[in-house]
């Protein structure tokens, strides 16, 4: 037995890094890190879990407060006739109108609910990528990090972990464009960008639930000059922290960005900005196939967020190149127009298969099955992104682990990788039937201790913003 063991778990059947195991022994210290694992043990007084028990997914790109607008952007905006149509950039500005109205005590509401989404479907742990750093009129806070820490107790109190990665965000876009009403909320200049990560990094120092690192929007928000004194700024802060940037999510960033200067934008960040694996580059659709095997040989992630990108439009990730050049990826919700760890890979794989008229196309060679080689990509990348010891049950990482309920009918008769493969793909129920984060239970049996005080606070605050604009964004 593991004398620095504070207590015990014994899973009927777990996932562990070298396959599915009987009889695992999970011993948990009191800072909720696993510190030994033992397959084929005795129960010998251990909680007993019944069920499979595997990782707890990351979600390594959220913006939290969108989640409050999902569902509120599927009308036309474009003219009839009109060739170009909808697109990311009416979205956008939709969106940008919505974040006008967002104060602290919304942005908190709204992410709890957000948080008990996540942990209920699976997550464990979230990337928030968050932006909204100033007042709705652009003026800062008493306390600079007010928001991002309203984000931070929003996730406590649900229990999920989480990195925090307060973005850049310089300029309205190409060519220094003047930033639009929703825009003036995020603007900072690098100083004070830096002086707000370094306060963050100090309240957070030491806590385990909680990692900080940066998120440079975008190239086409983040100009050559901010972008390098950011980095080299936070590299004296943090140099193993995660960086986060949004990479060609659409044609016209690709296409704007050569006309600026003269390369497409990940093969220019891949030669200009030190990318290696601290770096998460979110979506990075539309990649040549030189910048897919760079992408991929960099170390870096890749984070692919398949249903919002299938609801703005953006367009498919070459997932096969990638994955044969042996790229890193990870998953992320993204605006939350869905918050199901199921639903993202499922569509992630769905997506090439409609592209290359096949099956199976992230399957590991002949007989592989394709939901684990989605299921453990998507952990490890994950957890590289989100720089955290997770998505892996190992001694020394966070005893952060989902439990499915093997009775349910979708898995009835299911074991080792088929198991998984019928989670993601055989019909739209959730599984999850306990969740532990950090060591602690905060699924159980499906529900969180606090759902019910969370969802009523943020059913008023989704009220109050309605009735303050008609029928909200």
């Amino acid at each position: 037995m593991n004398e620095t063991a504070e207590r015990y778990l014994w899973c009927a059947r777990a996932l562990l890094p070298g396959g599915w195991a009987d009889a695992v022994r999970l011993g948990l210290d009191a800072a909720g890190d696993l510190v030994s694992v033992e397959p084929g043990a005795d129960e010998d007084g251990a909680e007993r879990v019944a069920g499979a028990v595997l990782p707890g997914m990351p979600n390594l790109h959220s913006h939290a407060f969108q989640r409050a607008a999902a569902g509120l952007t599927e009308r036309r905006h474009s003219a009839d006739g009109d060739a170009a149509g909808d697109s990311f950039w009416t979205w956008r500005e939709v969106m940008h109108g919505f974040v006008t109205r967002l104060g602290p005590d919304d942005h908190e509401a709204i992410a709890a609910q957000l948080y008990v989404e996540m942990l209920k479907a699976g997550y464990t742990a979230v990337g928030e990528f968050h932006y909204l750093h100033l007042d709705p009129v652009g003026a800062a806070y008493a306390d600079p990090g007010e928001m991002a820490h309203r984000a931070v107790r929003a996730a406590k109190r649900a229990g999920i972990g989480m990195t925090m990665l307060p973005v850049l965000y310089s300029v309205g876009g190409y060519g220094g464009a003047q930033p639009n009403p929703g825009q003036r909320r995020y603007i900072l200049e690098v100083d004070r960008f830096l002086e707000l990560v370094g306060g963050l990094i100090g309240a957070y120092a030491g806590d385990a639930d909680v990692r900080v690192g940066i998120a440079p929007h975008s190239v086409r928000q983040v100009p050559a000059a901010e972008l390098k004194a950011a980095l080299d700024g936070f590299a004296g802060l943090d140099a193993a922290a995660p960086i986060h940037i949004h990479a060609a999510e659409q044609v016209k960033d690709v296409d704007e960005h050569v006309r600026e200067t003269g390369a497409r934008p990940v093969a220019w960040l891949l030669e200009h900005a030190g990318v290696d694996a601290r770096w998460c580059l979110v979506h990075a659709t539309h990649l040549d196939i030189a910048e897919t095997r760079g992408l991929a040989v960099s170390g870096a992630v890749a984070g692919l967020c398949p249903t919002t990108e299938a609801n703005l439009g953006d367009g498919l990730f070459p997932l096969a190149d990638y994955l044969g050049a042996g790229g890193a990826w990870g998953i992320g919700s993204d605006s939350h127009v869905s918050v199901s760890a199921v639903e993202e890979l499922r569509w992630l794989e769905y997506g090439q298969r409609l592209a290359t008229r096949s099956r199976n196309v992230a399957a590991p060679g002949h007989g592989g099955a394709t939901g684990a080689r989605l299921l453990t990509d998507a952990l490890s990348g994950g957890a590289r992104a989100l720089g955290r010891p997770i998505g892996a049950l190992a001694p020394g990482r966070r005893a952060d682990l989902v439990v499915l309920d093997t009775d349910h009918p979708q898995l009835a008769g299911r074991a080792g990788d088929a198991l998984i493969d019928s989670w993601i793909f055989s019909g739209n129920a959730n599984p999850v039937r306990h969740v532990m984060t950090g060591g602690r239970w905060v699924i159980r049996d499906g529900r969180h201790a606090e759902e019910d005080a969370i969802a009523d606070a943020y059913r008023a605050t989704v009220a109050r913003m309605a009735g303050a604009e008609g029928t909200g964004p």
